[in-house]
């Protein structure tokens, strides 16, 4: 099989995976090798499903001993299986980087033959990379549980970042869905490079040309949709992974209907996208405004509002903390004002120490008003008065009705909902009402629902 066959079979099944980040290491280029880490070096631009434009985002190996329900790349399914040697992958990064196509590698792979075997052909081609090229560009590596320790220590002396997969929520799902794969088998590497990545830190702060394992941390993906776990089931695993394994990220995957299993979803079951850019929002309230996954979601609640955003939804649920005085409350107390992020609250406390903060100063500082106002008071005085109804309007997420135009021919268009509008805007478009009365349809009733809980 030519290379240019292999790359465009293996590129497209490495779609699937969102794991994909480039920040976190900062390591400068050297004279006499390739690349660098630089931050400003890595492009973060996104496409739509998922995958990072700066990197070579591609799969080792299609050719999958297991036989995971939900994966296009099942060893059940008739697709066009690839493999590349360990030096094709090599010299095909170096030429698209010096053809300044990409400036790092996103590596992952299906389990060829063994784990074991797997990793060391992805060991093999990274070792090319880094020792003959000299390349120092990023590179982000999947580690392929059931893999023996002592690869996965080789794997983080040659990658920037590592991830290991959860995949799946709970391991009832897991056994289900993926009987190949085991929880620990997970788990496992996760806490390996979690301490490796600890002491190698260490390692570096008393000698700095100490080798670093895995500089920019770790990550894992898990897929949303394909098993039936409650956003609170998934919020709680999601805190217990930053708490114990130090992760940078936990990446959300909507599940993507590719194969007919009696185990999943319909294969017309549309992805859950706005479901996850909740989960992704929560995910943004744990690590930076310090919210607990208890705190956002509860036992007799435990998805979130498809209608209104993670933060505007735990501010509706608690109106006995509001209003706050941004004059004088703490910084913890601002970031829980929706419309008040990190870098507003910061700002609010550094400009508060020379002057009384008004309406203006808060909007040249950044503050989203149109939210905020209604959860704060500037010298005891509330900015405006507005009733319930105003409110919930306000706070309601635009997103969850959007409707765009899609081309259906060259001279025909025709307004749809967007893929990420909230499911019930779909259902009443496929049951024939025009999208835009579908998309107001379903904001006046979630309207006269939010407007009654306040």
């Amino acid at each position: 099989m030519e290379l240019a066959d292999k790359l465009e079979i293996l590129a497209d099944s490495a779609k699937y995976d969102v794991a994909c980040t480039s920040s976190g290491v900062d390591r400068p280029g050297q004279p006499g090798s390739l690349g660098c880490c630089k931050n400003a070096g890595i492009c973060h631009a996104f496409t739509p499903d998922g995958r990072c434009i700066s990197l070579l985002k591609v799969l080792y190996s299609n050719a999958c001993c297991y036989d995971c329900s939900y994966c296009v790349n099942r060893k059940s399914n008739d697709v066009p299986r690839a493999t590349f040697e360990p030096r094709e992958l090599a010299e095909l990064t170096i030429g698209f980087y010096r053809r300044n196509y990409i400036e790092g590698l996103f590596l992952s792979s299906a389990v060829l033959g063994t784990p074991d075997h797997t990793m060391e052909r992805m060991i093999e081609a990274l070792r090319i990379l880094r020792r003959e090229y000299h390349f120092r560009g990023y590179i982000h590596a999947k580690t392929i549980p059931g893999a023996s320790p002592e690869l996965v220590q080789q794997l983080g002396l040659l990658a920037d970042r590592l991830s290991v997969n959860i995949e799946l929520p709970s391991e009832a799902s897991l056994s289900l869905l993926a009987p190949d794969k085991k929880r620990s088998a997970i788990l496992k590497p996760m806490g390996q490079i979690a301490v490796q990545s600890a002491r190698s830190r260490e390692e570096v702060a008393l000698y700095r040309h100490a080798p670093a394992f895995a500089p920019a941390g770790q990550s894992t993906q898990m897929i949303v949709g394909a098993s039936p776990e409650t956003d609170l089931h998934i919020m709680n695993l999601t805190e217990a992974l930053y708490k114990k394994y130090a992760l940078k990220r936990v990446f959300y995957s909507a599940y993507l209907p590719m194969n007919s299993d009696a185990r999943l979803p319909s294969p017309a079951t549309r992805p859950p996208l706005l479901r996850e850019h909740r989960l992704y929002q929560a995910d943004w309230l744990l690590r930076y405004y310090h919210f607990s996954a208890s705190e956002l979601l509860t036992e007799s609640q435990p998805n979130f509002d498809p209608y209104l955003d993670p933060k505007a939804t735990w501010a509706v649920r608690h109106p006995e903390f509001f209003p706050v005085e941004v004059n004088t409350a703490p910084k913890q107390d601002l970031l829980r004002v929706p419309g008040i992020g990190p870098k507003s609250a910061r700002r609010i406390v550094s400009a508060r120490r020379q002057q009384h903060l008004g309406m203006e100063e808060l909007k040249r500082i950044g503050v989203v008003l149109k939210r905020a106002q209604f959860f704060i008071t500037c010298e005891g005085r509330a900015p405006v008065r507005a009733t319930r109804r105003e409110m919930a309007a306000a706070l309601l997420d635009p997103k969850a009705f959007g409707i765009g135009v899609q081309q259906l021919s060259l001279d025909d268009f025709a307004l749809q909902p967007l893929p990420a509008a909230a499911p019930a805007v779909h259902e009443l478009v496929d049951c024939g009402m025009e999208p835009w009365q579908a998309a107001r349809e379903v904001r006046q009733e979630a309207l006269q629902c939010l407007t009654r809980q306040m």
